[in-house]
């Protein structure tokens, strides 16, 4: 997953603390992605006053900087990325946010529960990667967050509903989502396919 990582910190070392510098082509879609990774919450009946939320791949923390800007309060954002260049950044923007600095599959540390764990942007690209190595990884991520959460996960991915797909993206066919998340984490789980983008969201709840 090195060259993901890499790939990401080179989009940061060009573009800078923008919404190109983790990749996103457009200013607009990845606000609109904000707001459908949020809306797990919204979505969920029994959702709780005072909520925890780890954005895990949080990168610049541009997903709490939305959160800000849409006056969210009710929300205790914690943030996790791999690349420790992000994670810095991140800091030095947020000093009183919790930040971890972390591989889920490596670190032996002992990452705290949250209400919700938001995975934005996690598995969308799978640059040199090919399917089968992409989908192991995304599936063995999966199954190692979700018991980190109480109430559910979000996370999108490319969708196959589309006119071409490119050869670095993860486009992932609905049906054998659906059968991994049925046998490994809860038949309990919504997906999205209504905001007008070439991918879809998940939310899967405990």
């Amino acid at each position: 997953m090195n060259t993901i990582v890499k790939h990401y910190e080179s989009c940061l070392d060009q573009y800078g603390d923008t919404h190109l510098g983790v990749d996103w082509p457009k200013q607009e879609d990845a606000a609109k992605r904000y707001a459908i990774m949020l809306d797990i919450i919204r979505f969920d009946a029994k959702a709780p006053g005072n909520i925890t939320l780890l954005d895990f791949g949080c990168g610049a923390a541009h997903l709490f900087q939305y959160m800000l800007d849409q006056h969210i309060g009710n929300i205790n954002y914690a943030g996790l990325d791999i690349s420790e260049k992000f994670v810095s950044l991140s800091k030095n923007k947020y000093p009183g946010v919790s930040f971890y600095q972390m591989d889920i599959l490596d670190d032996k540390r002992e990452l705290p529960a949250f209400d919700y764990i938001i995975m934005n942007g996690v598995f969308t690209e799978k640059r040199g990667l090919s399917f089968e190595e992409m989908w192991e990884y995304f599936c063995e991520i999966l199954v190692k967050v979700f018991p980190h959460c109480k109430r559910g996960i979000a996370f999108n991915v490319m969708s196959k509903a589309v006119d071409w797909e490119r050869e670095d993206l993860f486009h992932v066919p609905a049906d054998l989502l659906i059968e991994f998340l049925a046998k490994n984490l809860n038949r309990n789980f919504i997906i999205r396919n209504d905001y007008g983008l070439y991918e879809f969201t998940t939310y899967v709840y405990k």
